[in-house]
């Protein structure tokens, strides 16, 4: 099971791979949005801001999410740290129900890119 540190260290790559991508991605990221991210299997949700190509983690707190962020996922640390990793599909793990994405539509669409 995937640490909290690992957890985060993830999302920090997944910021950094997202500051790296092509325009195409670049643009995706480029919302400015409130982001939760809960790991389910350790009871803790990331909060932060997705803004300018990057994720800014700005903390954590105990259970799901205290307010509704603007994008929110859920999964367990596990399947984190194999997406950033390069080792799950996002699309397929989405598809089977092992991660979930909510956000508005128009958000959706922009997001698709990045899947």
């Amino acid at each position: 099971m995937a640490t909290i540190t690992e957890c985060r260290g993830a999302l920090d790559r997944l910021s950094d791979n997202l500051a790296r991508a092509d325009e195409g991605v670049r643009g995706a990221a480029a919302l400015d949005r409130s982001l939760s991210c809960h790991i389910t299997d350790l009871d803790t949700t990331f909060t932060g801001r997705l803004a300018d190509g990057r994720i800014r983690v700005e903390g954590t707190v105990d259970g799901p999410p205290t307010t509704k962020a603007q994008i929110r996922l859920s999964m367990t640390g596990d399947d984190l740290v194999a997406m950033v990793a390069g080792e799950l599909n996002f699309a397929k793990a989405w598809a089977a129900g092992r991660v979930r994405l909510e956000a508005g539509f128009r958000d959706l669409l922009k997001l698709r890119s990045l899947l």
